[in-house]
């Protein structure tokens, strides 16, 4: 009709298409069509080889590093492409890299079960009670947050290596008693499945593609990451500067730490509360600035045994380590408050509504905290805490004063 606009979708030239170890015969006739009439099939090596006998385009197979792929696929917008990937694309796939790129509109994806799916299926596990963890291209230490007594926890290795090395580190934790199963090649002719424990672990010729279905015993000695905020003193390695646990409970509270914010730890110490701030959710993310070398190294030594190794550390000292870091959104000073200026120069590198939290124990310090409190408001507070001692080499106990500590917290207009 005159007068109006026609519109029409725009053609969904990429299609990311699930390919299992059955390769093509668990394949749709739609998913074989599209692969078949692509110009361009990008994949691993392996999932090209899975499709072979269907792909008649050019075949390009993942550069080092992935992302390097994007420009070359956006020169083809418009034209048949297959993008190849196991199972299900978008669980701890490529679908996401590939979203970033490319408007979904102009996208189809045909996904397979995911190995995650496949695994729970093979041991009779509800997918909604499991843990699924990606170790691929990660940190070990990520799967130490979720070592919960009794959890169930399916963790996508690295390598073949990764099931020994998960076992050691469950050792380490003191929960050998714990099951490992191994499940191999899952959905194609070499699938393999083996149950061992992590004390008693022995397999051997391990396939790189496996799955690790981890259920988890713990014995009363065992090391396990709480839930709740304010771990022991004990699992943190120090030198004297690390925030207690009790007033560490309350400045985590006092951080109000929400999903996926950036938190400035500054005069790091042993890391204590960024690393506890991390450990709040998997998208929380942290900063520390410490200006000592070995103080660095040992919350990064902490930051891992803890299950929180994506802590950042700038080794510097702090204002002069703030130049350049992405805008937090939470920042806690627990040290150089010495430096008059320190607290004036976190203010204004916080972000509006962003949260502000310094702890004090000398008068100086508390001073400048009140001056901070008179121009800015907010709370301040004092934390004293007393815990039961014996009193000499007898049987009477007196109350024990820790040191006090002033806390003033407040949230940038």
């Amino acid at each position: 009709m005159t007068g109006e606009r026609s519109t029409c979708p725009a053609p969904r030239w990429l299609s990311i298409v699930g390919i299992g170890e059955d390769g093509v015969a668990g394949l749709s006739s739609v998913a074989r069509q599209l692969v078949s009439s692509a110009e361009l099939v990008l994949g691993g090596k392996r999932h090209l080889a899975l499709a072979a006998e269907l792909i008649h385009g050019r075949q390009l197979a993942w550069p080092s590093p992935i992302g390097q792929v994007l420009p070359e696929i956006e020169k083809q917008r418009g034209r048949p492409v297959v993008v190849l990937a196991s199972g299900d694309p978008f669980h701890y796939g490529v679908g996401d890299m590939l979203m970033r790129a490319i408007p979904v509109d102009e996208t189809i994806c045909l996904p397979q079960p995911s190995s995650f799916s496949l695994a729970a299926s093979r041991l009779g596990w509800s997918l909604q009670e499991v843990t699924p963890v990606s170790l691929h291209g990660r940190a070990l230490e990520h799967v130490v947050r979720h070592l919960q007594p009794g959890a169930r926890i399916l963790a996508l290795s690295w390598d073949g290596g990764t099931p020994a090395k998960l076992a050691a580190l469950l050792m380490a934790h003191g929960l050998g008693a714990s099951s490992l199963t191994v499940l191999e090649a899952l959905g194609g002719p070499n699938e393999r499945v083996r149950t061992t424990t992590a004390e008693g672990f022995a397999l051997a010729d391990i396939a790189a593609l496996n799955i690790i279905a981890l259920q988890v015993a713990s014995a009363p000695e065992a090391r396990i990451v709480t839930l709740a905020p304010g771990l022991d003193d004990a699992l943190f390695e120090h030198d004297g500067q690390l925030t207690k646990r009790d007033v560490r409970a309350v400045t985590l509270s006092s951080l109000a730490p929400r999903q996926g914010e950036l938190l400035w730890d500054v005069g790091l110490g042993a890391g204590s509360i960024a690393i506890e701030w991390l450990l709040r959710h998997p998208a929380m993310r942290a900063i520390g600035i410490e200006e000592g070398k070995e103080r660095a190294a040992r919350a990064a030594r902490n930051a891992a045994a803890l299950g929180a190794p994506d802590l950042q550390i700038v080794q510097k000292s702090a204002p002069d380590g703030f130049v350049g870091l992405p805008t937090p959104d939470a920042i806690f000073v627990g040290g150089g408050l010495s430096d008059p200026g320190l607290l004036d120069a976190a203010w204004a590198a916080l972000k509006p509504g962003g949260r502000l939290v310094a702890n004090a124990v000398s008068l100086q310090s508390e001073a400048r905290l009140i001056d901070c409190f008179q121009k800015h408001g907010g709370e301040i507070t004092r934390l004293q805490i007393a815990k039961a001692g014996r009193a000499g080499t007898g049987s009477v106990f007196v109350w024990r004063h820790a040191t006090p500590v002033t806390q003033w917290r407040a949230s940038k207009p």
